[in-house]
């Protein structure tokens, strides 16, 4: 099997648990009173504060730039903010709605055609002007804005926990997702690692904050900008020592990792090298902000944003496993007071540190049942999951680096995801001395209790480092097919850990927002486990990056022209599912150049114009 590489620019910011934490400790400037009842709207109150009037910000001499994390966040009351992003197909674009929730009353508001373009967040919310001391305008851009960015609640009466997903996802192929900002919660403005860096030279500016004209006419939010003093200090790894450089996201970079166990040991993430690094499980292609998760081998990757820890701009490593790299703060600054920084420092400990998937979640593996299964094996008549592939992304062409010398292979992007209605649930035991586990899947009614299982297959231990953990084998094949899309003249089958890497279409009947199984280090099992649970929930994909030889498509002695890439997931047809007629998915490409030296041109796949 393969590992996991990361995806870049997708964006799971989340909101983890250690919110609820957060709460309890936001400012008196950013509490919103709860509305009355007999005067509340029957629309959502949205407002933006910040968190604190001024911030100190970090300029990396090994990574030029200043991130923009100015604590500012978008407010909602009266009622949660939701919008429902989606799209029919491929051929489709992607349009928005506004779900106004009121009792048990809801109606929808279509938000203007061309709004959003994909699935990251609505673009061009957020202008930031910068002035110097001077008063002279240095620096003036607006940001994307993900409702489901890192958050907390304003008002202790708020609900305890946000019922909308963790992230806003950006992966190429999705297609649908759920956006909110729960009712008495805020949520952070700033695009996190996604943002790119500014140039702002050391000293003390003034950034002014507000949303654009649009989002205000579109969404009734007052117009009062956010003013907050920003002081950026020069820092180098050299002279890190003081203040904000402690933690994961501060050790230094002098040297890419070699592999994804490595990557994982270097990062301080105790307990897990070798189960945080996957490399070959998720890289985006068509993302600048891809991790050091994705160093071995000498490929290109963008370095992590150095931040103290409670930011969540450390590095992930879940090497390819997911497509998800850091996201913006976890904590609300109003914890950064000196009078709760041990206490913001212990809880970010629970959400944010290195090994996860994402920078400020970790949901761990479900528990396996007991013991295997007993009695006569049945296939009941409940819902089950159904299986579908996403076409291939993140293609490139590679060498075979220090490994195979003088080949040239075809890298790619692979998902598997589960349309539902039900999740995928599969346990592997083992006999004790024996190599592979046993495989089930698992069936459920209605109301969630197991009325059924089936065997289907074996887990197999992978010890090759950047994976280190059991693969549940037969889950899905690649082949690259011939211009006439028939004749295979490459193929490979890979085993899978399987992990809720890709929220493909949070949409679907019984879309589970909050997985389990999204972390490689406590889903995947030991060397010395005796069973595992591995769960594909529904709305949920599994994106595994093919870019090493063995992985990856040997095209060097392959004659330039047209050709497909085939996903194909449940290959052998052991898993049960509702419908086996969607399980393959193909992406043109074009093969050109010359040996030691190819090329790949990947036309667009309908509307969607990514590699």
């Amino acid at each position: 099997m393969m590992t996991r590489s990361q995806q870049g620019r997708t964006h799971r910011l989340t909101r983890p648990s250690i919110a609820i934490a957060a709460a309890v400790a936001v400012t008196a400037g950013v509490v919103a009173a709860a509305p009355d009842a007999k005067t509340a709207e029957p629309t959502p109150k949205l407002g933006l504060v910040a968190a604190s009037t001024s911030v100190t910000l970090d300029s990396w001499k090994e990574d030029p730039g200043v991130y923009l994390d100015l604590g500012t966040y978008l407010t909602s009351e009266n009622g949660a903010f939701e919008l429902k992003v989606t799209r029919k197909s491929y051929k489709d674009p992607v349009v928005a709605q506004q779900i106004l929730r009121n009792g048990k009353k809801t109606t929808t508001k279509a938000l203007p055609a061309g709004l959003v373009k994909d699935f990251s967040g609505l673009p061009g919310f957020a202008k930031i002007a910068i002035t110097d001391a001077a008063g002279k305008t240095v620096l003036s851009k607006t940001e994307a804005f993900c409702p489901n960015n890192a958050s907390g609640r304003i008002r202790p009466d708020a609900p305890a926990n946000s019922k909308y997903p963790q992230s806003c996802p950006v992966n190429p192929f999705t297609l649908g997702s759920v956006w909110g900002v729960e009712n008495g919660w805020a949520s952070n403005t700033y695009a996190g690692y996604y943002s790119d860096p500014v140039q702002l030279a050391a000293g003390t500016y003034t950034a002014k904050i507000s949303v654009t004209k649009k989002y205000r006419d579109l969404f009734g939010i007052a117009n009062k900008p956010q003013t907050v003093k920003v002081v950026v200090r020069e820092r180098s790894w050299e002279n890190k020592g003081e203040g904000g450089g402690e933690g994961p996201a501060a050790e230094p970079r002098s040297a890419a990792p070699k592999s994804g166990a490595s990557a994982a040991s270097a990062s301080g993430h105790e307990g897990h090298a070798g189960h945080g690094g996957h490399s070959g499980h998720g890289q985006v292609a068509d993302a600048p902000a891809a991790s050091s998760a994705h160093a071995s081998h000498g490929a290109p990757a963008r370095p992590e944003a150095p931040a103290a820890r409670t930011t969540g701009a450390a590095p992930t490593f879940n090497v390819g496993h997911g497509p998800y790299p850091p996201a913006p703060p976890a904590l609300p600054w109003a914890l950064k007071k000196e009078s709760l920084q041990r206490q913001a420092f212990s809880a970010a400990k629970v959400g944010d540190r290195a090994g996860q998937t994402d920078g400020s979640r970790q949901a761990p593996g479900a528990t396996p049942n007991a013991k295997r299964p007993t009695g006569k094996a049945t296939v009941p008549d409940v819902p089950k999951p159904d299986l579908r592939s996403l076409p291939a992304y993140g293609i490139t062409v590679s060498d075979g680096y220090e490994d195979v010398p003088g080949k040239d292979y075809l890298a790619f992007s692979a998902n598997v995801w589960n349309a539902g209605p039900a999740k995928l649930v599969v346990d592997g035991f083992r006999s004790p001395g024996k190599e592979l586990m046993d495989a089930y899947q698992y069936f459920y009614d209605a109301d969630g209790k197991q009325v059924g299982y089936t065997p289907t297959g074996t887990m197999e231990w992978d010890p090759r480092p950047g994976h280190e953990h059991w693969h549940f084998t037969d889950f899905a094949s690649y082949r690259l097919l011939k211009a006439d899309k028939k004749e295979t003249v490459r193929s490979g089958k890979e085993a899978f850990c399987l992990a809720n890497t890709d929220a493909v279409d949070y949409t679907v009947k019984n879309a589970n927002w909050h997985p389990d199984n999204t972390d490689l280090s406590t889903a995947c099992g030991q060397e010395n486990s005796i069973s595992v649970r591995e769960v594909l929930d529904v709305g949920s994909g599994d994106t595994y990056t093919q870019d090493l030889p063995g992985q990856s498509f040997d095209i060097t002695d392959l004659p330039n022209g047209t050709y497909y890439i085939q996903v194909l997931a449940n290959p052998e047809n052991r898993l049960k599912e509702t419908n086996h007629n969607n399980n393959s998915a193909l992406r043109k490409v074009v093969l050109g150049g010359k040996k030691g030296a190819r090329t790949v041109k990947v036309p667009a796949h309908h509307l969607v114009d990514a590699n």
